[in-house]
């Protein structure tokens, strides 16, 4: 069903929550950050010459009008039953008559918020990060011009959830918060967002099943900014240079057995045969050993099933982060010891890049930089095929 939202302005303090949503004065907005609104209105011109088409990403779609965009992201979470719509109108243009319920924007926007480090990396890979005015959480950053803005107090720390920073939000008067749901009330932020009268858009890039299909949503941020040739020239280049890299291990002869993850509190939980994980290790010309699994989630299965299977495979990949060396794991559970691949040297994590406080760079660089990913994944795989090349999002157990 549709998710029927109000229409929201940047929020000015707590008296906007007691008040309809009134325009803040003209001098007092264009003072802090121009904004290219319209100085005259046009409805016969075209004012998104620029367009942008999906070619792997599967949950928003966009489409134009000459003055508006309507957007849908039409998955925002596992089991989800609403779809999320927003009308993306040009400052300057009018309203249209009719936008059923959606959430209204004025677009190109002057600022915004991102909760999550996936978030980052379209602010720097579109030029766009003097729009950027806070992030939820200072220490999981890795981006190192996001970084340099925090260290220069330029960026406020909002928190996310049952931590939501209110007074930091309605103080920094975001034009936009990205965000993402679970599903959950207790720890989604957008409803309290939405309540507080601030523009929240859900960006759900963790539900697609395909890396580059999670890297294309920098296309979705663009389109708040009116950035989409920028996004397309980009992610045409990620695009490309994915396939390229795609491309040397297509005579590959063998294709080594791979198995992921660690057991937590008694489950394991392994990546679907259709999730993008699977996807990558086909990718990268690896037998992934639950590749016939129909399903985009993660299957919990108990140590014994996992073991069965896989005690003979030839790699092993995404341990637990807390893992240094091979000898942590065994610490961890004698049985990870009896692993072929753990006992051949052949386990990886994807935790090469941690920040300080233990922020992975994986999540946060990585997932616009599939390219760099498979790359690694093929360096491990068959390493033949790039002899001289340093792993850069994985390191080897040793």
């Amino acid at each position: 069903m549709l998710l029927t939202l109000r229409r929201v302005c940047p929020a000015i303090g707590f008296l906007l929550l007691l008040t309809s949503c009134q325009p803040q004065p003209e001098a007092a907005v264009e003072s802090e950050r121009s904004r290219p609104c319209l100085e005259s209105y046009d409805a016969t011109v075209d004012y998104f010459p620029h367009k942008v088409k999906t070619q792997h990403a599967v949950g928003f779609e966009v489409e134009y009008h000459n003055h508006y965009k309507v957007l849908t992201v039409r998955n925002p979470w596992r089991g989800a039953t609403e779809t999320f719509r927003y009308v993306l109108v040009q400052c300057g243009a009018p309203e249209p008559e009719d936008v059923a319920g959606a959430q209204v924007v004025e677009v190109p926007v002057r600022s915004a918020i991102a909760l999550s480090t996936t978030h980052l990396p379209h602010f720097t890979k579109l030029d766009l990060l003097d729009r950027l005015v806070g992030v939820s959480r200072f220490r999981q950053v890795n981006t190192s011009a996001v970084q340099e803005k925090i260290d220069r107090g330029e960026l406020v720390e909002t928190g996310s959830g049952s931590t939501l920073n209110v007074e930091g939000m309605l103080a920094t008067r975001p034009d936009l918060v990205l965000a993402f749901g679970t599903g959950n009330p207790e720890t989604d932020s957008h409803p309290q967002l939405l309540e507080l009268g601030i523009p929240v858009a859900i960006v759900s890039e963790y539900m697609e099943s395909s890396p580059l299909g999670r890297a294309e949503w920098l296309k979705f941020t663009a389109l708040f900014f009116n950035a989409e040739k920028a996004a397309t020239e980009v992610f045409s280049e990620i695009d490309r240079q994915y396939e390229a890299t795609r491309q040397l291990v297509r005579d590959v002869d063998r294709r080594p057995t791979v198995f992921t993850g660690f057991s937590y509190n008694g489950t394991w939980f392994v990546p679907g045969g259709r999730s993008y994980v699977a996807q990558f290790l086909d990718d990268a010309g690896a037998d992934y050993l639950w590749t016939g699994q129909d399903t985009t989630g993660s299957i919990p299965l108990d140590f014994e099933a996992v073991f069965d299977r896989a005690v003979e495979a030839d790699f092993w990949l995404n341990g637990s982060q807390t893992w240094r060396t091979r000898a942590d794991a065994i610490d961890r559970d004698r049985r990870y010891g009896r692993f072929k691949a753990l006992q051949q040297s052949q386990l990886f994590n994807n935790d090469a890049r941690l920040n300080p406080s233990g922020g992975n760079d994986y999540w946060e660089s990585g997932m616009v930089n599939p390219h760099v990913v498979l790359a690694d994944l093929i360096s491990i795989f068959h390493p033949e095929l790039l002899p001289d090349r340093e792993l850069v999002y994985y390191r080897r157990l040793d």
